[in-house]
């Protein structure tokens, strides 16, 4: 029996873009077929599996149960002949495209990245950093490095480092209000990014779960590196993870007033699609990070 009559690639594919976009029409958009195709594809697998894909609901669509069973499959399965692929073109390992958060890839990653290619010389590397959380299907990447809590469904998830924070400013702006002697003597002074729940969490553990922290004018930078090289300009106090920071502490440039550090339960991870997993320039950057990461896992 001909592979065509054994698996409809085809109607597998609209099925994963359907399921992902969670429209008929934007589906058929992305795939350069009529709203009718895409439909006619959907039946046409519903039919091969017996049972219905989705759950059609007045203006929207969502998975049945059965299409949600079959979906990390098909998405896993598609992945796998994109590696296949990749291989028999033989750039499966020509470049590694990372995708971090702009202060992971500041205080972190762009320090280390030369020692990854001394070891790996075959291996060019594509650093892109955003704050937002890319989908691998959509963006060009082999991997990221995300701020959060390690679920994500479809991805594997590695442990790379704890994120705790606290207040950190320059010596020169705490000497200007004769210094920072209590958690209060912060307010004496500009707060970079008041609206940040970090700040909430920290004056609640020091025992202030009460400040007021909405009068003071917003100030949003978009990444705590920003952050920090406006705490070292004197701008105001910001709220760091220390070790990021040590050098401007030692170098006096920066200065953490107290030894209290807080978390939100979110750290950082690297993540990859799961059918990726074993793809070699991956399995080498997560030997590097777990080389150089006593904490990753």
């Amino acid at each position: 029996m001909k592979l065509s009559k054994q698996l409809p690639l085809n109607a597998l594919r609209v099925f994963e873009a359907v399921a992902r976009l969670q429209s008929f029409t934007l589906a058929g958009a992305e795939l350069g077929m009529s709203q009718t195709a895409v439909s006619y594809q959907i039946k046409l697998l519903e039919g091969h599996v017996g049972e219905a894909l989705f759950l059609r609901k007045p203006r929207r669509i969502a998975l049945s149960e059965a299409g949600d069973r079959l979906l990390p499959k098909v998405v896993e399965g598609f992945e796998l002949l994109r590696e296949a692929l990749a291989d028999l073109r033989n750039t499966t390992e020509a470049t590694l495209i990372i995708h971090s958060t702009a202060t992971f890839a500041s205080q972190w990653l762009a320090r280390h990245l030369g020692l990854f290619q001394l070891s790996n010389p075959g291996i060019a590397v594509r650093l892109e950093t955003s704050q937002q959380m890319i989908d691998f299907s959509r963006i060009e990447a082999d991997l990221a490095i995300r701020n959060g809590k390690g679920n994500w469904p479809g991805l594997r998830a590695h442990f790379v480092m704890r994120n705790h924070f606290t207040p950190m400013l320059s010596p020169q702006l705490a000497e200007s209000v004769g210094g920072i002697n209590t958690p209060l003597d912060l307010l004496k002074l500009r707060i970079i990014d008041p609206s940040d729940s970090w700040w909430q969490i920290w004056f609640t553990a020091a025992g202030h779960p009460d400040v007021a922290l909405d009068v003071y004018p917003r100030s949003k930078l978009g990444a705590q590196a920003f952050e920090a090289t406006a705490a070292v300009a004197g701008h105001g106090v910001a709220i760091l993870r220390p070790e990021f920071y040590a050098e401007d502490v030692a170098a006096g440039r920066l200065f953490q007033p107290f030894d209290l550090t807080c978390e939100d339960g979110s750290h950082y991870w690297l993540v990859y699609p799961e059918a990726r997993r074993n793809a070699g320039k991956i399995r080498a950057f997560r030997d590097f990070l777990r080389a150089n990461l006593p904490d990753f896992e």
